[in-house]
């Protein structure tokens, strides 16, 4: 399975990504930091992700969550998933708040492991597992070992000029990513597990198009 290029992992090289902006951040002193989702739009466990309607390829991106005080601190581990619509931010980098957030495109649980009872938080297992009509059609492991940053080095950047609040979670990245033929479709069930901390199961829907707003 060809990997691509993941901006907080140390992972397989990617000729598409060569050269790119992600090829650039990869490489560079700052990372990359975006805002993913408020609480109205989380989900947890059993709740159903939605895909985009305009959007032909999305896909999970599995990852290890760590959960902030407001001064920074990592009190927790969770598991994570950042839906992503890899055509709408491969057309544009301008594009990507798009391509990240809208409505269930963000699920984290099902736990909240304190990470004082983690001891190496950087030899933890991630699986995605991605199931349809009772088949496993994708599954794909990673280790936080191949993690290219440090945890201090992301919140440290977080916290530049920014205020945190108690229970936030900030997502570490991701290196597993299907092959590009390969997209989410209604009637998926996606697990992730991380083994301390437990298996994230979310459902996929279609999100309903709501009415269109006439201005006259």
């Amino acid at each position: 399975m060809k990997s691509k290029r993941a901006r907080n992992y140390e992972a397989y090289e990617d000729e598409e990504a060569k050269d790119s902006y992600y090829d650039k951040v990869y490489d560079a002193d700052r990372p990359e930091i975006f805002l993913k989702s408020t609480g109205r739009r989380n989900i947890g466990p059993q709740q159903p992700v939605y895909l985009r309607n305009d959007s032909k390829w999305q896909i999970p991106e599995p990852e290890l969550g760590l959960v902030l005080n407001r001064q920074g601190e990592i009190v927790g581990y969770t598991v994570g998933n950042d839906m992503s619509s890899r055509d709408i931010e491969g057309e544009n980098p301008l594009y990507l708040p798009q391509a990240k957030i809208w409505k269930h495109s963000c699920s984290f649980g099902p736990s909240i492991r304190l990470s004082e009872t983690v001891e190496n938080p950087y030899d933890l297992m991630i699986t995605c597992k991605i199931i349809r009509n009772g088949t496993t059609v994708f599954e794909e492991s990673a280790s936080t070992s191949q993690l290219k940053r440090k945890y201090t080095e992301l919140v440290e950047y977080l916290m530049r000029d920014n205020e945190l609040f108690d229970g936030t979670v900030l997502f570490t990245g991701t290196c597993i990513i299907p092959d590009n033929d390969f997209t989410l479709e209604k009637g998926d069930l996606i697990e992730i597990t991380i083994p301390e901390v437990g298996t994230l199961s979310n459902p996929v829907k279609e999100l309903a198009v709501p009415n269109k707003i006439t201005i006259s």
